[in-house]
């Protein structure tokens, strides 16, 4: 079983500063798969780290939930920020060019629409919303050696 972090997020900073984190530790060929209900703070995890990652506040971050997938060009190389919510399965994900994009980092919202295709090396992030407004619960799990600094 893989080594698991939770986490007590209280507000956007403290997400914010767990995508800082995560940022930091993104490189070629890592997926980061988002987990949690509607509202739970994915699209906020993704924007923040895509933000951190490319080292600027202001990067427009729109939502893939219509275009399915956004990407970016960021100093640790291509990243993707995937929102599956409207697929049945993985059967669309080749016109979504899924393989050519795990040559760099991808960002999945809705990873279980990726049924077998979700990459077992992946960092799960699980978010629930808990009662403050922005307040979430954040379990991590996988990333063996790098788990530990997500939890600093």
């Amino acid at each position: 079983m893989p080594p698991t972090v939770t986490l007590e997020l209280p507000d956007l900073s403290a997400t914010h500063a767990l995508a800082a984190r995560l940022a930091a530790l993104l490189r070629a060929g890592d997926a980061v798969l988002l987990e949690g209900p509607l509202g739970a703070g994915k699209s906020e995890l993704a924007r923040a780290v895509l933000r951190a990652a490319a080292g600027d506040p202001a990067l427009e971050v729109p939502s893939p939930t219509f275009t399915l997938v956004q990407s970016y060009e960021l100093p640790a190389g291509p990243a993707h920020h995937f929102d599956l919510y409207r697929l049945d399965g993985p059967a669309g994900l080749d016109e979504l060019g899924w393989d050519e994009a795990r040559e760099g980092i991808v960002l999945v919202e809705w990873p279980d629409r990726l049924g077998a295709l979700a990459p077992p090396e992946a960092l799960r992030i699980a978010l629930a919303p808990l009662d403050a407004e922005d307040a979430r619960h954040a379990r991590l799990s996988g990333w063996d050696a790098r788990l530990r600094a997500l939890a600093a």
